[in-house]
């Protein structure tokens, strides 16, 4: 009899940690689900898996993340979002414009979802209202479209001789309308002539340049979008080339030679989207955290690119800028 209650005391104790490892929760997985390419978008996700840690999340360790990205090819985006759902993720997290929010909402309406994006949520029918989201996405919005205002401004302000000003837009990217709209209105304020150049492909931004020389525009504002930021070292060779004084969305430019920049930190951006994904892994709901926008713009100016372009940087433009690259 001691035999036996021995032998089945032996077999619960070796099955006992089998069954209570089986009633563990598998480590959560997080699908990430970006317009942009890997390539472009290192320091971001670095960012986003900084927020992660911050909540207690570290890739490998407590959670798992699977990447898609759409290489600036707005149409793969939704078969990228399916596929993610069909391998019931726990969370998907978007990035590089609306698109892939766009995508990942029409895929699931019960995977929570977190967004990072240039233009207003509500506004496109992805969240009820920035206070309260009220379905299953939430994130950032960085107010991308309504900058492009002020980087006329400021683009004006540096060639105040300036007559004609291009806008460079993707026709393909959702909020390229609204980009249009945008700038069309504040140059009506400042007399400004704004000359439209649509690009969806690299040969047709070397095709836009042309137009822009044979149109004589005096400066360029580069439309915000990933499909762009995807394709820097290109606008940096192409305005040096023709000698166009031009502005653009994210840091990235004026680091690798271009002019001007003017918007969010990115860096900051992923790090709440990361922060955010975190929070809804610990079990907070999308419809209840509000959608975050950034409150610090920061401006950039490479004064040795101005100096080679002929410009000279009025004094209160320097003043302003967060970063002067010399």
């Amino acid at each position: 009899m001691r035999r036996r209650e021995l032998i089945f005391l032996l077999a619960g104790a070796v099955a006992w940690p089998l069954a209570a490892r089986a009633q563990q929760k598998a480590m959560p997985v997080i699908g990430f689900l970006s317009a942009r390419s890997a390539s472009v978008s290192a320091p971001l996700v670095a960012a986003f898996r900084r927020g992660l840690r911050e909540t207690g999340f570290t890739e490998g360790q407590n959670v798992a993340i699977e990447y898609r990205w759409a290489d600036g090819r707005y149409d793969r985006l939704p078969a990228l979002a399916a596929d993610l759902v069909s391998r019931k993720v726990d969370l998907i997290a978007t990035s590089g414009g609306p698109s892939s929010a766009q995508a990942a909402k029409l895929a699931t309406a019960t995977i929570p979802i977190t967004f990072v994006l240039g233009t207003d949520p509500v506004e496109l029918g992805l969240v009820a209202s920035l206070a309260r989201p009220g379905a299953n996405l939430t994130g950032v919005s960085m107010l991308m479209t309504e900058l492009n205002a002020k980087r006329l401004e400021l683009l004006s302000e540096l060639v105040p001789q300036a007559r004609v000003i291009a806008l460079l837009v993707n026709p393909n990217y959702p909020g390229a309308e609204g980009i249009m709209r945008e700038v069309q209105e504040a140059a009506r304020a400042t007399g400004v002539q704004i000359l439209n150049l649509k690009a969806r492909t690299e040969g047709e931004i070397d095709a836009a340049f042309t137009t822009l020389v044979q149109r004589h525009a005096d400066a360029l504002l580069i439309g915000n979008d990933p499909f762009f930021d995807g394709r820097i070292a290109q606008l940096v060779t192409l305005t040096g080339r023709y000698a166009v004084a031009a502005i653009q969305s994210g840091r990235d430019f004026p680091d690798s030679g271009g002019l001007m920049s003017y918007g969010t930190n990115l860096t900051a951006v992923y790090r709440q989207l990361g922060t955010y994904a975190g929070k809804i892994l610990k079990g907070a709901k999308p419809a209840d955290l509000p959608v975050q926008q950034p409150t610090r713009f920061e401006l950039v100016i490479n004064l040795k690119t101005a100096k080679a372009l002929g410009l000279a940087v009025p004094q209160s433009l320097l003043a302003r800028a967060d970063e002067v690259i010399e």
